[in-house]
This record gives C-alpha cells, sequence and structure tokens, in this order.
C-alpha cells in the first residue's frame, strides 16, 4: 500500500501547503518574521531583549525548511513511498521541532 492509496488528502492540492511552508521558511531564514514565532510574538520585552532574534528566526526557518523538504518527498513521492512513511514523517518532525526547541532555549540567547 502506498502513501497515496491511505492518505485523507487530495495530494493534487498538497502544493498550498508546501508554498506556505516555503514561504514562512524563507522568511524566517531571512531573519526576519520573528512575530511569526510562537511564544516570542507574546514575550514581553525584557524577555525580547535576552533573545537574538536573528539567532532565534534562522533556527526556527532551518527547521522549518526540514520540514518543508519532508512535505515535498511525501507530495512527489506520494505513489511510490510506502504508507509507513507517514510515520517516519511523523517521528522526523517530533524530533525536528525538539531540536528547534533545544536550540532556541541555548544559542538563541544574548550572553
Amino acid at each position: 500500500m502506498t502513501l497515496q492509496d491511505s492518505a485523507n488528502v487530495d495530494m493534487g492540492n498538497m502544493w498550498i501547503i508546501v508554498v506556505m511552508f516555503a514561504v514562512i521558511s524563507i522568511i524566517l531564514l531571512t531573519g526576519h518574521g520573528a512575530n511569526l514565532i510562537a511564544g516570542y510574538n507574546t514575550a514581553s520585552k525584557e524577555k525580547k531583549k535576552q533573545v537574538d532574534e536573528r539567532k532565534l528566526c534562522r533556527v526556527i526557518g532551518s527547521g522549518m525548511s526540514f520540514i518543508t523538504i519532508m512535505l515535498i518527498v511525501m507530495w512527489l513521492g506520494a505513489e511510490v513511498l510506502p504508507a509507513t512513511f507517514a510515520y517516519i514523517f511523523l517521528a522526523l518532525t517530533l524530533i525536528d521541532c525538539t531540536v528547534m526547541i533545544i536550540l532556541a532555549s541555548t544559542i538563541c540567547m544574548k550572553k
């Protein structure tokens, strides 16, 4: 059974999601769009002063880029990939999010 056989979503409309993720990734990788990051946009001014905004945007943008690339692989390979790839995608996404949180809490803080 392939990924497309087991998917409950029309893979033809997957390009909308891929484009949205790609645009957000590009905005964040350029060091802009900190207001798109949950938690940072609601933080107090004192907390925001402790964070290197450009590093934070690049860390989150890199993580979003990884997810975008995985979505592109899923979209283009839906007819070939096994249905179990959905579980691999989920595991890699969870690992990616964990790494983003750790990096945002460590290297993105001003010294």
